[in-house]
């Protein structure tokens, strides 16, 4: 019963006491803290001035939507390749509007992935690659909140909304429904990565 009644008032404050969200949170500022190093290193050492950057936004333009689109499928099924950082650095180079489109569908895919694995194969699937203690944390809260917790954490591109894709397999729930709120907060996720990326670049002078 004392087990019940805690998680019945399960709250906000214990999901950011989760050992997995701790992970999340505590990966998510390191890449914070990274970036930003990273972009001010890129200004004052105008590093884009050099011919390296105008070969590699040349490469962007001819290559890049089919790479992003590569990348963003598996970074979808919980590997994490940095997509969010890789559609920054291409906005400058790419058109806007295929580099959002083609990334959100690419990493709805990667999502949909996870979701047909786990529905077909179950607790043994995802206990291979989610600890039963992560498990049963992560499904508590998706039974709690359900969607929009999931579009939530959607649409910040560094909480692990790959997880939840799991749970929503395993779990049967409405793959229309799961691949709406897949794309959707996403897509805006992006469009703001976009336009961030070629702020960026013009500020850094690679536009």
């Amino acid at each position: 019963m004392p087990k019940q009644s805690q998680k019945t008032n399960y709250g906000l404050s214990d999901l950011l006491k989760a050992s997995w969200m701790r992970s999340s949170i505590k990966l998510a500022i390191v890449t914070i803290i990274a970036g930003v190093i990273i972009i001010w290193l890129l200004k004052i050492f105008n590093i884009l001035g050099t011919p390296l950057f105008s070969e590699l936004g040349l490469f962007f333009a001819n290559y890049g939507l089919a790479g992003i689109f590569l990348v963003t499928v598996v970074a979808g099924t919980i590997v994490p390749l940095g997509s969010p950082a890789l559609v920054v650095a291409a906005s400058p180079f790419v058109n806007p509007i295929l580099l959002i489109i083609v990334a959100t569908i690419g990493f709805t895919l990667g999502m949909l992935i996870n979701y047909g694995l786990a529905y077909r194969l179950g607790r043994p699937y995802i206990q291979k690659r989610i600890s039963a203690e992560h498990l049963e944390e992560i499904a508590f809260v998706w039974n709690k909140w359900g969607w929009p917790i999931y579009i939530i954490f959607g649409l910040i591109p560094v909480l692990p909304v790959e997880l939840l894709s799991f749970i929503c397999g395993f779990l049967k729930t409405s793959i229309t429904v799961f691949i709406v709120l897949s794309f959707v907060p996403r897509f805006i996720a992006f469009s703001i990565l976009v336009y961030l990326g070629q702020y960026l670049g013009a500020w850094l002078g690679a536009i």
